[in-house]
């Protein structure tokens, strides 16, 4: 398990390192660049000291000062001149790296928005929505942390340790040994510390996931929790949630805080070894085995302290950043699987188009002439056909589940010719619902057909199906916007007039009229300032600015009161004339003027007809109705 996570976090990496250099082709490797150029420069210092006191030493032995001045001032204006050229390119990499990290970020934000709104809606039916929010918030923000800086700084004291370990290795070999043992230490404690951190640091990233969900429902379902006086068993469940993020947050740190001063007092203990191996070299006069050929002396040894320290503190800033990696990952982890989560499927080939009549054909054009047509494409002998969008809908023999082997639907079958009305009616839970989202190919069947103007719509490509209908749901949503803005969501190409037209089609216009900027008023927070028959209005003034042919009204007026109905009942029954209609409705009052009543009970039909023919039948139908009548 240990060698296939390891595996998984490399394979991140890489991808992520693929992604931004397909991002930015050039800028990425002039940055990489510069830090090489930038870490190289930190790490010759040592060498430049080394000259130094070797000249100084051997003009004390030799009595001669002349040359020491001359020698030290050109090595220094040498060193001057790199650390220039080192500013210079610190200042173009730290410049250009904000602009790839800040673009990296608005490209992944882009890739995982734009693949959301190619997901199933099983996706969004299955995953907290706060759950979501946290990919484009917090697993964001780690990968910021990760790609602006833990990427640089490990680079940096990467080569700072690889070309310090060269020349320690150039000066003397046996010191150098002795910084191994030290190093291999601190890898040792490394690996067992920041082993724990990365575990923790992973499971707060999903908490922190969990978290913001439920408090996102909190927030959505204030009303209810406060009706219910449900405020303490609310406070109790985010308790147990905030106490398992605060756990996995405690173990995360605890790790990672004491891994630092673990490392620092290692590396103070190794400057004291080396310190005291040097001392000893020195007094006994053992040979220098390097690469240099220098003899030991001080010139040796005090360069070597100073590497030590440099060498051990890279090490400390590599592990420092371990965390910020884990972390990292762990937010490019989840990134990764939304923007490869599968996208809603579509074989579809069979599109809605504009035609125009000439001599009693269908002859398909460019120009919105009001009649639209399927264009049906046929493989066999490449021929087209244009079938007339007409909204004749029929179900065949339809079985459904949502999950295997727990059927919702069983052997439905029914139709509705143009112009026609539809009811269903039932219990929670029968299946009414589930019909309307089979008709929008939200969810595939598992058998059946469905046809639309005779055509099978698992060949109708699901933009043009759901063009060709239109839906009401129970549950309004509103967007940031003005009243305008939200009526033309329908039809993003309709004039003022057409959506003024819509909203007075179905009794919106008198209170639009109203509002202090009329249409022009700003609606925000999914319409807070309007009341739920409001709300409700503006969007069945969005569905009637589309024009579909088929409208499904998903309990459309359940949540407005009985006078507002009544205005919107006339409005819909303009909307509906001369539309098929599908009607979900628990007010059977709503459902007396269609012409077919479907009766659900468990996913089967049980009972179909009219209003009267249903009430003669003395059925399930009728008892719902005579209940509901007393009831009124």
């Amino acid at each position: 398990m240990k060698t296939n996570q390891v595996k998984n976090k490399k394979g991140i990496i890489l991808r992520l390192f693929k992604d931004i250099l397909e991002f930015y082709p050039v800028m990425l490797p002039v940055v990489i660049v510069c830090i090489l150029f930038n870490a190289v420069i930190s790490s010759i210092p040592a060498v430049f000291m080394q000259n130094i006191i070797a000249i100084v030493e051997k003009s004390w032995q030799s009595g001669d000062w002349n040359a020491v001045k001359e020698n030290i001032l050109y090595l220094v204006f040498i060193l001057g001149i790199f650390y220039i050229l080192s500013l210079v390119s610190g200042i173009i990499y730290n410049q250009m790296m904000a602009f790839i990290t800040q673009g990296t970020l608005k490209k992944f934000r882009v890739k995982m928005f734009n693949n959301m709104q190619t997901l199933p809606i099983k996706y969004v039916d299955t995953n907290n929505h706060g759950d979501i929010m946290s990919y484009y918030t917090n697993d964001i923000d780690t990968l910021r942390q990760m790609i602006s800086q833990s990427f640089p700084q490990l680079l940096v004291s990467s080569v700072v340790v690889i070309t310090v370990f060269g020349i320690m290795i150039y000066f003397c070999i046996w010191l150098t040994l002795v910084v191994i043992l030290g190093v291999i230490a601190m890898l040792f404690v490394t690996k067992r510390v920041g082993g724990g951190s990365a575990k923790y640091f992973i499971r707060q990233q999903k908490a922190l996931g969990h978290m913001e969900g439920f408090a996102e429902e909190m927030m959505n379902g204030q009303k209810v929790i406060k009706v219910f006086c449900h405020e303490e068993e609310s406070k109790k469940d985010f308790d147990k949630i905030n106490e398992s993020l605060f756990n996995d947050s405690r173990e995360a740190n605890r790790y990672a805080n004491i891994l630092g001063p673990i490392l620092n007092n290692i590396g103070n203990v190794l400057y004291v070894f080396v310190a005291i191996t040097g001392g000893i070299l020195l007094i006994t006069n053992a040979p220098n085995f390097s690469l240099s050929g220098l003899a030991m002396g001080i010139s040796i040894v005090v360069p070597f302290l100073n590497m030590t320290k440099q060498f051990v503190g890279n090490i400390n800033q590599v592990s420092h950043q371990i965390n910020a990696v884990v972390m990292g990952i762990a937010g490019a982890q989840r990134i990764y699987d939304l923007i490869d989560e599968e996208p809603e499927q579509d074989n579809g080939y069979v599109t809605l188009v504009n035609v125009r009549e000439e001599n009693g054909q269908l002859i398909e054009c460019k120009e919105r002439t009001g009649i639209w047509a399927w264009k049906h494409p046929h493989s066999s002998d490449g021929s087209v056909t244009y079938t007339k969008l007409a909204g004749d809908v029929r179900l065949f023999n339809v079985d459904f589940e949502y999950e295997p082997g727990k059927t919702v639907l069983h052997d439905v079958s029914l139709y509705a010719k143009p112009g026609q009305k539809v009811a269903f009616v039932g219990a929670t839970g029968a299946g009414k619902t589930t019909i309307t989202n089979l008709l929008n190919r939200f969810y595939d069947i598992a058998d059946g057909k469905i046809r639309y103007d005779g055509i099978n719509i698992n060949k109708i490509k699901k933009a043009d199906l759901r063009r060709a209908i239109g839906m009401v749901l129970q549950d309004t949503n509103l967007f940031t916007g003005t009243v305008m803005d939200n009526i033309r969501y329908g039809k993003l190409d309709a004039t003022d007039d057409e959506c003024i037209a819509a909203a007075k089609l179905v009794g919106a216009d008198d209170f639009i009229s109203r509002l202090p900027d009329g249409y022009y008023t700003m609606i925000t927070e999914n319409g807070a300032n309007l009341s739920q028959g409001q709300r409700q209005l503006i969007s069945i003034a969005r569905a009637a600015v589309a024009d579909p042919p088929v409208m499904i009204l998903d309990e459309a007026t359940s949540s407005i009161d009985t006078r507002t109905e009544a205005i919107v009942q006339r409005g819909m029954d303009a909307l509906m004339e001369d539309r098929t209609v599908f009607v979900i409705a628990h007010r059977l009052s709503t459902v007396k003027n269609s012409d077919v009543i479907i009766v659900l009970d468990h996913g089967r039909i049980i009972e179909r007809g009219n209003h009267e023919e249903l009430l003669a039948k003395k059925g399930q139908y009728y008892q719902l109705y005579t209940g509901a009548f007393e009831l009124e």
